[in-house]
C-alpha cells in the first residue's frame, strides 16, 4: 500500500528562481515533465490522483489522471506555503530567505500554519488511501513534500533529508504506519531534454 507525492512540474517564475503567483502555469518544460511523470505513473495501477488546486499542480495531476484513467480529486490543503506580498518577487534579490522564514510574510501563512495544513493535508491524503486497493498519486509542491519528510513521512537510517524537491519528483511512501519513506525524491522518468539543472527554486 503506498502514496506517490509528486512535485509539479517547472513553471518559468522556477526558472527564473521567483516566488510565485498562486495563478503560474506549468511552461514548456514542465508540461514535457508532466508527460514523462505520467507515463511512469501509469506503470503503477493507480487508484486516484489527488492534486493541489493551484494550476501548477492541477496541470501535472490532469496529466497523470488522463495517462491512468481515473478520478481527480482537488483540495487546496495540498497548494503551496503562501507567501503573500513576497509573491512575484525574485528570491535572490531578496536579504533574507523566505522559504525559511517562521514568522507569516505580509498577507501569506507563517511556518506554524504551513506545518499544520501540511499535517491536515497527510491525513487527509491517507484517509482517502484507504478507501481504495490501488496506489494514490498525490501531486504538490516542492516546500509541502519536504516538510512532510522526517514529520509525518520518516526517513530510514542515514537517509538525508533533501535539500530541494526536483520538478516532478516522486516521493513514495507506505501508506500505512509508520508511513516510512520507501523512495524519495526521484527524477527516474526525466531525460536529458526534460531534467532540470538544479538551479531553479525548489518551493514558493
Amino acid at each position: 500500500m503506498t502514496i506517490i507525492f509528486v512535485r509539479h512540474g517547472e513553471t518559468a517564475l522556477n526558472a527564473a528562481r521567483t516566488l510565485q503567483p498562486a495563478s503560474t502555469p506549468l511552461g514548456p518544460r514542465g508540461l514535457l515533465q508532466a508527460a514523462a511523470a505520467a507515463r511512469r505513473l501509469a506503470l503503477e495501477g493507480l487508484g486516484a490522483v489527488l492534486s493541489s488546486d493551484l494550476p501548477r499542480a492541477l496541470q501535472t495531476a490532469e496529466a497523470i489522471a488522463a495517462a491512468s484513467s481515473v478520478t481527480l480529486q482537488t483540495t487546496a490543503l495540498l497548494q503551496e506555503r503562501n507567501f503573500g506580498e513576497l509573491r512575484g518577487r525574485p528570491y535572490d534579490s531578496l536579504d533574507f530567505d523566505p522559504l525559511a522564514m517562521l514568522e507569516a510574510p505580509p498577507g501569506g501563512e507563517s511556518m506554524a500554519t504551513f506545518l499544520q495544513r501540511v499535517a491536515e493535508a497527510f491525513a487527509f491524503a491517507v484517509r482517502l488511501r484507504a478507501q481504495m486497493a490501488a496506489p494514490l498519486a498525490v501531486v504538490s509542491h516542492g516546500l509541502v513534500i519536504r516538510a512532510l519528510l522526517g514529520v509525518q513521512v520518516p526517513l530510514a537510517p542515514g537517509q538525508a533529508l533533501p535539500v530541494r524537491i526536483g520538478n516532478t519528483a516522486l516521493t513514495i511512501v507506505d501508506a500505512l504506519p509508520p508511513y516510512r519513506a520507501l523512495r524519495v525524491n526521484c527524477v527516474t522518468h526525466l531525460d536529458a531534454e526534460r531534467a532540470e539543472d538544479g538551479s531553479s527554486l525548489s518551493g514558493g
